[in-house]
This record gives C-alpha cells, sequence and structure tokens, in this order.
C-alpha cells in the first residue's frame, strides 16, 4: 500500500485528490494538512511514502516545505502540484530536489503514473513545465564542466537517467537488480560531486551523454 500525505490549502481540492487516489486500491490517503508547517508536523509522527504538495499556502509554501522535509526524510517522494504554469516555481521546486512537478489540470491517470514513476526512482514532470524549465536549466547549469572518470557501466546508467529511466527500467535494460542500480547511482554522485537524480540528468544532458 502507497502512502499519501496531501498538503493543500483548499479543502475541495484535498478531498478531489484523495477520491482520485483511494479509488486505486494501491493508495491510502494517510493524512491531509493545509500548509508546509502542519505536513512537517505529520511526517515526524507518522510515515509516508508520497507527499501531493501545493506551492501556494500559508504559514509555509511548498517549496520550503519541501526543501525541509528533503533535508530530513530525503526517502520521502514529493510531487509538487500546482495551477500555476511558472517556471521560476519549477526551478525553486527542482532545485530543492522534488521528484515531480504537476499542473492541477493533469487527469487522474497522469497522476497515478507520475506517483509511480516517482517511487520507481524516476522523475515527473508536466509537459508543459518541462518545455520551459529544460532550456532555462541547460542555460544556468548549476554543475560546473569537470573531467571525472565513470567506468563504462557508470556512464551508461548516467545516460539512461538523462534520458529519464527509472532505476527498475535501467534495471531491465541492463539486467542488473533495482538494488544494484541503486548502488551504482549513489557511486556516481559522490564520483561527480553531485546532490541527486535531478543534477544527475541535468549533467547527462549538458555534457552530450544521451
Amino acid at each position: 500500500m502507497i502512502r499519501v500525505l496531501i498538503v493543500e490549502d483548499q479543502s475541495i481540492v484535498r478531498q478531489g485528490l484523495k477520491m482520485i487516489l483511494e479509488q486505486n486500491e494501491q493508495f491510502i490517503v494517510v493524512g491531509e494538512a493545509e500548509n508546509g508547517v502542519e505536513a512537517i508536523d505529520y511526517l515526524e509522527n507518522y510515515l509516508v511514502d508520497v507527499v501531493l504538495m501545493d506551492i501556494r499556502m500559508p504559514k509555509m509554501n511548498g517549496i520550503e516545505a519541501a526543501h525541509k522535509i528533503k533535508e530530513r526524510w530525503p526517502n520521502v517522494k514529493i510531487l509538487i502540484l500546482t495551477t500555476f504554469n511558472d517556471e521560476e516555481y519549477a526551478l525553486q521546486a527542482l532545485k530543492v530536489g522534488v521528484d515531480g512537478f504537476l499542473l492541477k489540470t493533469s487527469d487522474g491517470h497522469k497522476l497515478i503514473s507520475s506517483i509511480k514513476s516517482c517511487l520507481d526512482g524516476g522523475m515527473a514532470i508536466h509537459e508543459q513545465v518541462a518545455a520551459k524549465v529544460l532550456p532555462r536549466l541547460l542555460e544556468k547549469p548549476e554543475i560546473d564542466s569537470i573531467d571525472i572518470h565513470l567506468t563504462p557501466r557508470e556512464l551508461v546508467i548516467t545516460k539512461l537517467v538523462g534520458r529519464g529511466k527509472t532505476n527498475k527500467e535501467i534495471a531491465g535494460e541492463l539486467y542488473l537488480s533495482i538494488g544494484t542500480v541503486k548502488n551504482h547511482l549513489t557511486q556516481i554522485l559522490q564520483k561527480l560531486g553531485l546532490r541527486d537524480r535531478t543534477q544527475l540528468a541535468i549533467f547527462a544532458i549538458k555534457h552530450d551523454l544521451l
């Protein structure tokens, strides 16, 4: 069962999301919060697999909350949901390490598949957002050009991450276990001095590894 926390200041939106998720027997909405402060309070006491997070909320917005959550609970997946198709929000969200960014106009099937992709180690970015964000990331990369040699296997995995493949997809393509893929990713991030999968994907794109 996938445990979901919905963080959204509008009750009607929370109820709609809960209804969509709980139509699928794989999901259970274990909690609801109206802002980032309540979300962090909830995570201090209960286990959660995925946080669906709005951006504009009182007391603590979604970007600040996501940053604090990723610092304290790095294994919790965060999928940003917003009505605002603004690349600045998306850039800020990706820089703090969220696992996906969807517009609230996305349908239920897209929401479900995006959550599953995040849980499988992938990233879910709405097409309209990606079209604006990727050029900005390439114009102003956070990662400097560095000369560090990866093993052939690590190079292949880096390329696949850049292509948006999940850990499960990489494992299947390379005939590896998911655990082995995760271990390789840990080594790659350490070698390149990168923080997370998002930075690795940007690195792969910037250095023409695709």
